[in-house]
């Protein structure tokens, strides 16, 4: 009897503990977000951002689409460019500093739980926070610019836009076979 109790204890205790984990580990979240990207696998990376940055990560997806394979995107997300620092966890809030191998330039990524899992926060208002924060670094005036930015970015109906560059995309198809019909 004793040892069904303390096996019952044990498995309670681990599926407790990993319940509280946090759904792992804000940084290796990160890191995979951003392999997910330089994949341009855009649905893997909507698994690991917010719900709320799915406007953004349309937005990206629109980009790759309209630009095709050029190749100075190769490489944008590229992990191996970046060095992850460790995360700074504030109840379900979670920071992590990412450093540009290339320029040496620091930008303080913002993870939140949602769901008991971390979730990269890539929406317009962390977009906004990260470009303020760099204005700021610069000695720049972030604060009118950036809430003159936010006011445009808040404005943008992201469904019309995808629905006109799909029309765009259509017609360039069309000339483009017009073309070379002739």
């Amino acid at each position: 009897m004793k040892k069904l109790l303390l096996s019952a204890f044990v498995i309670g205790a681990v599926i407790f503990s990993g319940c509280n984990s946090g759904g792992g580990d804000p940084k290796a979240v990160l890191v995979s977000f951003f392999d997910a990207l330089s994949k341009k696998d855009i649905g893997a990376a909507r698994k690991l951002a917010t719900a709320e940055s799915k406007s953004m990560l349309d937005m990206i997806e629109m980009g790759m689409k309209m630009g095709g394979d050029k190749k100075e995107d190769d490489g944008k997300y590229d992990k191996t460019k970046m060095e992850f620092g460790d995360p700074k966890i504030e109840g379900d809030k979670a920071t992590v500093v990412v450093k540009d191998k290339t320029s040496g330039e620091n930008t303080n990524f913002t993870l939140k739980k949602e769901g008991g899992s971390w979730k990269v926060a890539f929406d317009k208002a962390s977009m906004m926070t990260m470009g303020m924060d760099k204005m700021k670094e610069k000695g720049m005036d972030a604060d009118s610019t950036i809430s003159k930015g936010m006011d445009e970015l808040n404005n943008i109906n992201t469904d019309s836009l995808k629905q006109k560059v799909d029309e765009s995309m259509q017609k360039l198809e069309e000339a483009k076979k017009a073309l070379d019909q002739k």
